[in-house]
């Protein structure tokens, strides 16, 4: 271990499911900063899938092979509970648990000064209820000023990401206020680009109604979006998704999202010398991440597709 990343100081969350060989790789990282506390969460096997309950014991074996010091959670369910409500019940616990967290899922795999960003930008917007969280995932980083360490961003990106216990509490499931929101034009405002307004309305419109896929994370960027808080976006992408294959829940295809490098973020860190988003890198975001082929929009038209025609997605 580097002496220039140390132990990390912050609990971190592991979310796994049955990937044994992509949870090694993320434990692995995770091992290499040695943090204090490790909360794992983990879904249970699917009865219809032939050896699953195998491949989850090995991801729960892997997951919990702690050889330094540290305090290890577990959040283990015996029952298949799918991927929205085991990550959403297992947010629940770990912010039950601790103040403040990193949360990785088995298929992202930071860049090592991930960790030390988030130790530190934990630490400096702790209460600051402008800030909802901090993230890994940079798409547009050619277009970040280069004298700044981060930038803050009104977008969600869960691709790696750090929050804190208050944060998460405003977690708004049902999206109970949508239709008020919507009559009230406030989409207007916060996304001044049709082709954005128009696909997050229409996907906050099926998550409210109960037609939309088995996710969790357009609600949390519903959440962050309507109570008006920033994200923090690194100057350089800091995470790979090593995920994308038939075993994935929503990256089965290559072509589903950004296929970025993880970069290592330089130190001492830069602040940003005022606070807002940047509304032409959040254009460009939207941009990027929804007009490529087989993208994050038609991936989700085609998620949509299927909850509407009763067919269960795998994790």
């Amino acid at each position: 271990m580097s002496p220039e990343y140390p132990t990390c100081n912050t609990p971190v969350v592991l979310i796994a499911f049955n990937r044994p060989e992509l949870t090694r790789v993320v434990f692995e990282r995770i091992a290499s900063v040695r943090p204090k506390r490790l909360l794992v969460v983990a879904d249970g096997p699917r009865p219809s899938r032939a050896g699953e309950a195998e491949l989850c014991r090995r991801v729960r074996d892997i997951a919990t092979n702690v050889t330094w010091p540290c305090q290890v959670q577990t959040c283990f369910s015996e029952i298949n509970l799918g991927c929205k409500r085991r990550v959403i019940s297992g947010l629940n616990w770990v912010f039950d648990n601790v103040e403040e967290a990193i949360v990785l899922e088995d298929d992202v795999l930071p860049d090592i000064s991930f960790f030390r960003f988030c130790d530190e930008l934990l630490v400096r917007y702790r209460g600051d209820s402008r800030i909802s969280m901090i993230s890994a995932f940079n798409v547009v980083e050619t277009e970040v000023p280069n004298d700044w360490s981060y930038y803050y961003s009104k977008l969600t990106h869960i691709w790696g990401w750090a929050t804190w216990r208050d944060s998460w509490r405003r977690y708004d499931e049902n999206l109970a206020r949508w239709p008020e929101i919507k009559r009230a034009g406030l989409m207007n405002s916060l996304f001044p680009n049709g082709k954005q307004r128009q696909f997050w309305t229409s996907i906050f419109d099926r998550m409210h109604s109960g037609t939309g896929p088995d996710t969790w994370d357009f609600q949390w960027a519903y959440t962050n979006l309507m109570s008006h808080t920033l994200s923090i976006v690194p100057r350089v992408n800091l995470v790979r998704n090593i995920g994308f294959g038939p075993d994935a829940t929503h990256t089965k295809d290559p072509d589903d999202g950004p296929a970025l490098q993880a970069k290592t973020l330089p130190f001492p860190l830069i602040h940003p010398a005022a606070m807002g988003s940047i509304e032409h890198l959040d254009e460009l975001d939207g941009k990027i991440c929804g007009n490529q082929p087989m993208s994050f929009t038609r991936r989700i038209a085609r998620e949509l597709k299927r909850s509407l025609l009763g067919r269960g997605s795998s994790h």
